[in-house]
């Protein structure tokens, strides 16, 4: 089996047709029939049915599938130790984040310290939620991204950047302003916003709701927590959010915090990256910079508190 041969099978796999597998690889279809040919006739067995919309993979394109995808990730990991031997100063880093406030707020001077310490590397950045970015990084298409935690993967690794205890945010005039906890039962009843299901924090939300026996009154769905606090911060609702994250909003007299009575709900942010896989020394430098733009922003905390 040959590398192209296999690039252009995760290709067709990964978009279900032999003209988009094509397209992504930059080939004509005829060249990439003729890698998918080739490669059946080394295996001795069909990789894929083809149907008029799309192709599917058959019980020994399955079975290829995760072997194919490592043996790449493998032949990758070469190439990059190689490339690193040219110079420190180079190599290649795909950065993903979950996270807007991270991106905006923290993120520019962590890469302003890495494209310092390594002028003629290859750096890039994506945004989108933890769980297609975990997707991402299982299918090499990204180096390391900052998700929130846990991530239930076993070929992904994790380490905690930031901790933090959920607890409800309200608009400084909200009863709720003056008081230092607050039951479930009167939080549910209130105009919730929240972020939207399926991620973490909104995960467990839910399920510290519904340990409580209460049905919460969710009045909006926002897909980033930036947009919840300023939904919360015009009196619309009441947030859940992070209590060190939404500190600079409650000094500044935007936003008032109160404890979740009963409630151990703790917000964990992290890098991920492959379980195993080749750690260069740009992403050893750029775990680095996130510790230390963390621990500098702990500090911060502490002392304004």
């Amino acid at each position: 089996m040959e590398i192209k041969q296999l690039k252009a099978f995760l290709a067709i796999a990964e978009t279900r047709t032999f003209t988009a597998g094509a397209k992504k690889l930059g080939l004509t279809q005829a060249a990439i029939s003729m890698q998918i040919r080739q490669l059946e006739e080394q295996v001795g067995a069909q990789l894929f049915t083809r149907t008029p919309r799309r192709v599917i993979l058959t019980e020994a394109g399955e079975m290829l599938l995760p072997r194919a995808r490592a043996i790449l990730r493998e032949h990758d990991a070469a190439i990059a130790e190689i490339k690193e031997l040219k110079g420190a100063e180079r190599g290649r880093l795909r950065i993903g984040s979950a996270s807007g406030e991270f991106a905006a707020v923290q993120l520019p001077s962590i890469l302003h310290g890495l494209v310092t310490a390594f002028t003629h590397a290859e750096i890039s950045v994506a945004a989108a939620t933890s769980h297609a970015l975990i997707d991402r990084i299982t299918h090499g298409e990204i180096d390391i991204a900052f998700v929130s935690l846990p991530v239930d993967n076993p070929l992904v690794e994790t380490q905690v950047v930031l901790a933090d205890k959920l607890a409800a945010i309200v608009h400084p005039q909200h009863p709720f302003a003056k008081v230092r906890s607050v039951a479930a039962e009167k939080l549910a009843a209130e105009p919730l916003i929240l972020g939207e299901k399926g991620g973490n924090t909104r995960r467990m939300i839910d399920a510290f709701f519904q340990m409580k026996g209460v049905k919460p009154n969710v009045a909006m769905e926002l897909s980033r927590q930036e947009a919840v606090t300023q939904m919360v911060e015009k009196g619309l609702g009441v947030g859940i959010a992070g209590a060190k994250s939404a500190a600079g909003e409650v000094r500044s007299g935007r936003l008032a915090t109160c404890a979740i009575e009963d409630a151990e709900l703790k917000l964990e942010l992290g890098l991920a990256r492959l379980r195993g896989g080749h750690v260069s020394p740009i992403a050893e430098e750029f775990v680095r910079l996130c510790l230390e733009s963390f621990a500098e922003r702990e500090k911060e905390m502490k002392a304004r508190r």
